[in-house]
């Protein structure tokens, strides 16, 4: 916790300057890639945007108090134009900088963060390690819109233009765990997490072999990888499972995460059933600290 607010208060002293989120990410303990993952798990939001809410807040009520002229305030706040100024600002407030000077309006303000002690983690997670070597990651991939809650319906429409043919292609490819039909996720956006952001989505398989036509591949270098297992109603307990991986595993395991794909493997194909059994496999290295 004192780590992670030293890293926030380093951020917060230089929101009218730049911020270099590898210094931020130095004061929280580990690697920049991590930093940015666990603080979007952990604030519900991604970096970037937290800094600009920060920053719009700050910046409307200044121009509010001081009558500052639109321009200065796009300077102070690390905006090239008076224009893209705007922009932000409307996209937090939903009115102009120059409104909020010439009328009585609304604006949202967004506080500061602070990283407080909660009691977590009293249900066990099942996990374990696993060492890779490097495989072929083969199957079809589209950017996908991210979804944190329910079903993702572009994912949906994925699996519903798979033919059998190409399922039963697939299959015949997957010689390495987790084997069989798989999902997999990777090239995260910086972009808001829950509408804006989006992902590579591949429905494939692990595979040594070369993809033939009609499928895209992926080579993923050998590694280790931290395998969790989800069991209950799709998608529900596979979500709970995910947030549990970044708001308690990391913090508490010693290892963080890497920038590979995460691939999904699930035991069976109805996803009705309210045992559903299923496997999240990260990408991670050991650093540790715990």
């Amino acid at each position: 916790m004192k780590d992670w607010n030293e890293a926030v208060a380093y951020m917060e002293a230089r929101l009218t300057g730049d911020i270099d989120v590898k210094k931020a990410a130095a004061a929280a303990g580990c690697s920049e890639f991590h930093f940015r993952r666990m603080f979007s798990m952990l604030a519900g939001i991604p970096l970037s945007e937290y800094i600009r809410r920060r920053r719009m807040t700050l910046a409307a009520a200044e121009l509010i108090q001081t009558g500052m002229r639109v321009i200065d305030a796009a300077a102070k706040y690390g905006y090239d134009s008076s224009d893209a100024f705007t922009r932000a600002f409307r996209s937090v407030h939903g009115v102009t900088p120059s409104a909020v000077q010439r009328e009585s309006v609304s604006i949202r303000s967004y506080p500061r963060i602070h990283i407080q002690l909660q009691i977590t983690g009293g249900d066990a997670m099942n996990w374990r390690i696993e060492e890779k070597p490097a495989f072929r990651l083969i199957g079809k991939m589209e950017r996908v819109p991210i979804v944190f809650e329910g079903e993702n319906e572009h994912i949906s429409a994925m699996w519903k233009k798979m033919t059998q043919e190409e399922m039963a292609q697939l299959q015949a490819l997957s010689d390495m765990e987790p084997s069989g039909i798989i999902q997999a996720t990777a090239d995260f956006s910086e972009g808001r997490m829950e509408e804006e952001g989006d992902v590579s989505h591949y429905i494939g398989v692990v595979s040594s072999r070369k993809a033939p036509e009609p499928f895209s591949e992926r080579e993923v270098p050998a590694g280790t990888w931290a395998v969790f297992t989800a069991k209950g109603s799709f998608p529900e307990a596979l979500q709970e499972t995910w947030g549990r991986i970044y708001s308690e595993w990391f913090p508490s395991s010693g290892y963080e995460q890497t920038g590979g794909p995460e691939m999904l493997w699930s035991e069976q194909e109805d996803t009705t059933d309210p045992a559903f059994h299923s496997e999240i496999w990260i990408p991670v290295i050991y650093n540790g600290k715990e």
